[in-house]
């Protein structure tokens, strides 16, 4: 037993803090739940009252919703350099790009999921405004850089890649050369390369037998 332990289920946004887990590099459990049952059983209820993953528990801290985990464990473990030292001029870009993905690209990811249409006249009463004006802010800070916060990955690189690599995956973000060229870089990483092939593997070990 560690004193970290990851709720997860392998077709989730769990593997975002997966990847998280690996660049991290500390001894962690791992608890795979399911949608439909103990997701929503009263134990894992009383770690996240929503019955979604991911979650962590480190110690007796409970951290739910993935841009604070990853947030959180950079923290935590600062050897890893995954954050900018606070106080570095690094430090701003890094928390306003690691929430930008947080709210206005998930928001305008799930609007569009749903099919749901905002009238340009209304687009101001929504916290995205649109999904172009999104993806064009996205795509201006990534021109001509590999990273989002100074010369190095951080764990803002981390989620908004995988929100990229997501979206792109399932036709809910436009594919763009920056975007795609941002997401190679990233998900080709070793610690990238190691959480999707567990998070595969479980899948695979799911699937009925024929």
């Amino acid at each position: 037993m560690t004193d970290l332990i990851f709720y997860t289920h392998p077709m989730s946004r769990g593997r975002i803090i997966r990847w998280m887990m690996e660049e991290v590099g500390q001894p962690y459990d791992t608890q795979i739940l399911g949608f439909e049952d103990s997701m929503k059983s009263p134990a894992y209820l009383s770690v996240n009252p929503m019955g979604k993953v991911p979650a962590i528990k480190h110690g007796d801290t409970v951290v739910t919703e993935c841009g604070a985990i990853c947030a959180y464990l950079a923290d935590a473990f600062p050897q890893t350099g995954l954050a900018p030292a606070h106080g570095s001029k690094d430090r701003g870009p890094y928390y306003r790009w690691l929430f930008f993905a947080a709210g206005p690209v998930e928001q305008a990811v799930g609007v569009k999921s749903m099919g749901w249409e905002t009238p340009p006249e209304r687009e101001r009463m929504l916290g995205f405004g649109s999904m172009d004006h999104v993806l064009d802010a996205l795509e201006g800070a990534l021109d001509g850089r590999d990273y989002l916060a100074g010369d190095t990955f951080t764990a803002a690189d981390l989620y908004v890649a995988s929100h990229l690599s997501w979206g792109m995956q399932f036709g809910t973000i436009e594919k763009r050369p920056n975007f795609e060229r941002y997401v190679a870089l990233h998900t080709g990483r070793p610690a990238a390369k190691r959480a999707a092939e567990i998070d595969d593997a479980l899948i695979a070990a799911q699937q009925p037998a024929e």
